[in-house]
Order: C-alpha cells, then sequence, then structure tokens
C-alpha cells in the first residue's frame, strides 16, 4: 500500500499527559508535510495550534478522555472550548458506566448533543471496546449511526486493550453506510496499518504511523 494512501487516513496524534509544545510542534509539522488527516491533541494546545499553524493541519481533539465518565454538561462545554479554539473534529469518549448498566438512551441523547453542538464537524465516538461485550457493541453501532455521529472509534489507547480486526468487522456488520471506523489503541506495525484499512477503517488513530513509514520505506515527498 503507498505511503500516502495509509497517511491521509491517519490522525498523527500526541495525547500523553506529558506532551510538550515542542513534541506538539513536530506533530503538527509532520503532519503537513506527510499530509496526515489531522492531528489529535490535548484540549490545551487546540488554541497555539490554531495561531502558530492555522487550518493546516486539521487539529482533532479530545472530549471526556479518557474515561468518558464526566457529565454530558462538562462535554458539550468542551466541546463549545474546542470549536472556540479551532478544532474541526472532536474524539469524545461514551459513559462506559452507562453502557454497561444498559443506559443507552442516555448515550443516545449525549452523543446527539454533541453532534447537534458540532454541527458539520467531525464527530467520533470511542466506545472504549475492551470493557463491552458483544451485544454492547452492537447497540453502540446502532447509537452511533442513529445520533449522526460521523465515526465509531474502538479504543482510547489508555485501556488495557486496543484496537482488533474482530472489532472492526463487527462494526462494518452493524453501522449505518454513513458512519465511518476509526481504529486506534495498538497499532504499532505498518502491517497493522495496512490490515486495519484493508478491513474498512476510514481513520486510524496512531502516534507511530509516520516514523513507521519512514524507516520502512521511502516517502516519496
Amino acid at each position: 500500500m503507498n505511503p500516502a494512501d495509509i497517511l491521509k487516513r491517519v490522525d498523527h496524534t500526541q495525547l500523553k499527559p506529558f506532551a510538550t509544545w515542542d513534541d506538539i510542534v513536530t506533530l503538527c509539522r509532520e503532519a503537513r508535510r506527510y499530509k496526515t488527516a489531522s492531528v489529535c491533541v490535548p484540549p490545551t494546545y487546540v488554541t497555539r495550534i490554531r495561531e502558530e499553524f492555522g487550518d493546516d493541519p486539521v487539529i482533532c481533539t479530545v472530549v471526556g478522555f479518557p474515561l468518558g465518565y464526566s457529565s454530558t454538561a462538562a462535554k458539550l462545554e468542551e466541546t463549545r472550548r474546542a470549536i472556540r479554539d479551532g478544532a474541526r473534529e472532536v474524539d469524545m469518549v461514551i459513559n462506559i458506566s452507562d453502557a454497561k448498566n444498559g443506559r443507552f438512551g442516555e448515550i443516545h441523547d449525549e452523543i446527539k448533543a454533541l453532534k447537534d453542538e458540532l454541527g458539520g464537524r467531525i464527530l467520533k465516538v470511542i466506545i472504549e471496546t475492551c470493557y463491552l461485550d458483544e451485544a454492547e457493541k452492537i447497540r453502540l453501532c446502532g447509537i452511533v449511526t442513529e445520533t449522526g455521529a460521523d465515526f465509531i472509534k474502538t479504543s482510547t489507547g489508555f485501556g488495557p486493550a486496543g484496537a482488533t480486526l474482530e472489532d472492526v468487522a463487527l462494526f462494518k456488520a452493524h453501522i449505518g453506510p454513513k458512519v465511518g471506523i476509526k481504529a486506534a489503541g495498538g497499532i504499532k506495525t505498518v502491517a497493522d496499518l495496512e490490515k486495519f484499512i484493508e478491513a474498512g477503517c476510514g481513520r486510524l488513530g496512531t502516534s507511530g504511523a509516520v516514523a513507521l513509514l519512514k524507516g520502512g520505506q521511502a516517502m516519496g515527498y
């Protein structure tokens, strides 16, 4: 697979709690050079990135991250702030406890509220598959579809396990045609990148894609 075809699907990610501004600048410069889909960064850096880099790269940030159990009101305020600061994409974490308690109506309403706030901006919904059984995952595929969210995402990368090809296949069988799939967590090789794209992922969340592809083959630009 051509490196450019992989990188245009990558959310070039730096979400470590100790990320420095120098780390973020490097991330953004790489994203510009190698034309990744976005940079995915902590909310605290969105304004500085917009001031330094403008609209290139596309800025994605996170809401309710990484545990998901903040209130809907708090997630809405995070979303409004992200929009004001210049983010064009948001990756939100569902309330996983609600899923385990069967409170799917609350999850539906929360996702819908955030999507309504974002309007035409992209919303990716992280369901953190490692904590869910198959029936819960299938129900959440339906909710993500019903609410008009743009992507269903496997993982935060902060849980005990990340993306699997089995979960991607499950998503593909149960989401609507307008919903994309984002895999994140544990994508560590070029072969992983290719396998997840071939399985149907329109986005990949990883910090290592640029380095992997630079190390494995000529980038060509």
